[in-house]
């Protein structure tokens, strides 16, 4: 549907590619960009249902692929699984703002110590392979300035948040101090097919489309008023290869996110405009705006400049993409007996 990269095939084409992650959201959209661009690939995951992976999300490629049911706080599985590789992308996470603070030490365990088995992997056994690290723009906390770059100061509200930026920190520190080739994408507030909208712990507006989907209203809280930048999973997917691909990247955090922002009502209201559903505003419970970090508002001049990387792919089309591919395959998405509006 939006195939930036026009040269990509001839760049991925025979290249060895490893997404740990990649049942997920993110990484299975990943794995059906680079089997499309010619890649051979793996797809690393431990298919923990509080970590948002699903095999029907690769059901139109498990031919094409390799599986590894693994999790990236195994090294020894780690470490047989890089070392033929060309690039990985890591984009294994536990990704639940809210539990992250009802169970940090799982939180700490699989996105620190599992970023660290993989690059003490990579450093033993494929210290040539290039690695893109999935960041978070909510490592940065309630922001200082806005526009937000790359350089604003990081005072993280959360424990997730807290351990993505620290693991940011290690992929850079490794690329710096062992020579290797490292980058770090911070995405923001994606959507788009294969997402789990099951579930508020992957991300508002994807549980907000599994609502919509469902025939259910969608709840905000406060007024909504909150600027956020969305994204389409497509844009994201192209971010992430051309810095895989391009040398520019090498050594770099950068923000891959939306040109502009929409408060968090405005797209609760788009996608009842999309789907269905109504949007219902209810008091903020006090566990969650404790970590509520407020207007996000974040520049994506840096990638811009860097690698050419612009997104392409407006809300209203990528919502209509993603009901579509929704509505064809719900059963595999959503509770049993939930889609009534579908």
């Amino acid at each position: 549907m939006n195939n930036v990269l026009d040269n990509s095939p001839s760049q991925l084409a025979g290249k060895r590619v490893l997404i740990t992650g990649g049942l997920g959201f993110i990484g299975s959209n990943l794995a059906e960009r680079c089997v499309a661009d010619g890649a051979d690939v793996t797809v690393y995951d431990c298919l923990d249902p509080h970590s948002g992976g699903n095999i029907y999300n690769v059901h139109e490629i498990e031919n094409d692929i390799d599986i590894i049911v693994s999790d990236v706080r195994n090294l020894d599985d780690l470490c047989q699984a890089v070392r033929q590789e060309d690039i990985v992308f890591n984009c294994a996470a536990h990704t639940s703002h809210s539990q992250s603070m009802t169970d940090p030490l799982v939180d700490i365990d699989v996105n620190c110590r599992g970023t660290i088995n993989l690059l003490e992997a990579a450093r033993r056994f494929n210290p040539d392979m290039k690695i893109v690290h999935v960041g978070t723009s909510t490592q940065m906390g309630r922001m200082i300035h806005s526009e937000a770059d790359e350089t604003h100061p990081e005072f993280p509200v959360d424990i997730y948040s807290a351990n993505k930026s620290v693991s940011e920190k290690y992929v850079l520190i490794y690329g710096n101090a062992y020579g290797m080739l490292t980058t770090v994408v911070r995405l923001a507030n994606n959507f788009g097919p294969r997402s789990n909208i099951r579930n508020p712990n992957f991300g508002f507006i994807n549980y907000f489309i599994g609502l919509a989907l469902a025939g259910r209203n969608l709840t905000v809280f406060g007024d909504g008023g909150q600027l956020r930048n969305a994204s389409y999973v497509g844009d994201t997917v192209d971010a992430l290869l051309m810095a895989a691909l391009n040398d520019a990247a090498n050594g770099e955090a950068l923000f891959a996110v939306a040109d502009k922002q929409c408060n968090v009502a405005e797209i609760a209201r788009s996608i009842c405009e999309c789907i269905g559903g109504e949007v219902r505003f209810v008091e903020w419970p006090k566990e969650r705006e404790a970590i509520e970090v407020g207007d996000a508002i974040i520049s994506n001049e840096k990638i811009k400049r860097l690698l050419g990387w612009s997104p392409r792919v407006s809300m209203s089309d990528g919502m209509q993409w993603t009901r579509e591919l929704f509505r064809a395959h719900l059963e595999h998405y959503i509770e049993p007996g939930a889609a009534k509006a579908a």
